[in-house]
């Protein structure tokens, strides 16, 4: 992850014990820029522990300012089960590429360049958040980071190409499904969040119903992914009218991707260009013109479908 950052970004890491954790798993780097200034401290939470929440984030603890002279401070939190003593703790390929998308997020917040901190970094359109992390799962399997962190445990031997052909492959089973039942799931919201204020719902499965025929998403052997009653999602989690933001922010992922295949890949010329014209930009401009202006043209849902093998 580290290794990846620093040849898209030329920034640098180091690991500071000084600095106070609030558990003793807890480890600190500090993140030095490509001129060797400090650009911020990086918390990284890695283990299980019984009192913890599951699943995976990123948060700041402190937001990079210019009014308030401030430096990002951040947290990436996991769920990996810790060593034992004389052992490691080996993870799945889905736990690589969910490491490489919180430190995405990580990158938007460390490359913030804002005056107030309400605009800074990460502080962006619900669509638009998940576009840098998902973006940053991309290089989990390059052919040169792989070469970096996929190697036997015991032997050092780099993983076989058979092998990642293997994972490559694998990564399109069932996403006509996956995304049939996402946008089935992203069009109910849209349903329920547009009702106007006379609307009278008595009978949530008839309402359900209805919505998805409304949006040709009725079908039996696709359900969204969650159901009225328990789409927590959209009633008290952040995402009313919104949830079709994963998928929208994918299509943007890909197709920033596709931008890198397209010239060259992993290279450093290219990551300060997507630094420059969209990682640190925050909430202070547009965010279909910061895209269209480092694109080059709009949005274009083709190269998601190619990634998940629907075209």
């Amino acid at each position: 992850m580290f290794y990846a950052a620093n040849k898209l970004y030329g920034i640098t890491f180091k690991v500071r014990k000084d600095i106070p954790v609030y558990n003793p798993d807890v480890k600190v780097y500090e993140v030095f820029d490509q001129d060797g200034s400090d650009l911020a401290l990086l918390y990284i939470d890695f283990y299980k522990r019984d009192n913890k929440n599951g699943g995976a984030w990123m948060n700041n603890f402190v937001d990079q300012s210019k009014l308030l002279n401030t430096k990002p401070v951040i947290v990436n939190v996991f769920n990996y089960p810790k060593p034992t003593e004389g052992h490691p703790s080996l993870i799945s390929y889905d736990d690589v590429t969910t490491m490489f998308h919180e430190f995405g997020h990580t990158l938007h917040g460390l490359f913030a360049n804002q005056t107030y901190p309400s605009l800074s970094g990460t502080a962006v359109a619900r669509d638009f958040v998940e576009m840098p992390s998902q973006f940053n799962e991309h290089w989990a399997l390059d052919s040169t980071v792989l070469k970096n962190y996929a190697k036997h445990y015991k032997t050092g031997d780099v993983m076989p190409q058979e092998l990642i052909d293997k994972i490559k492959k694998a990564a399109s089973f069932n996403q006509g499904y996956m995304f049939t039942e996402l946008l089935a799931a992203a069009n109910l919201d849209m349903q329920w969040h547009t009702l106007g204020t006379n609307s009278n719902i008595t009978d949530v499965d008839s309402f359900e119903k209805i919505a998805l025929q409304k949006t040709g998403c009725d079908l039996s052997y696709v359900p969204p992914r969650y159901r009225s009653s328990y789409f927590l999602h959209i009633w008290s989690n952040g995402y009313s009218a919104g949830y079709y933001a994963y998928t929208w922010s994918e299509v943007l992922d890909n197709d920033a991707f596709a931008w890198f295949q397209e010239h060259g890949g992993l290279t450093r010329e290219n990551g300060q260009r997507f630094r420059d014209m969209v990682l640190s930009k925050g909430n202070t401009e547009d965010l279909a013109k910061v895209f269209k202006a480092f694109r080059g043209k709009d949005p274009d849902i083709t190269p998601l479908l190619k990634n998940k093998g629907l075209l």
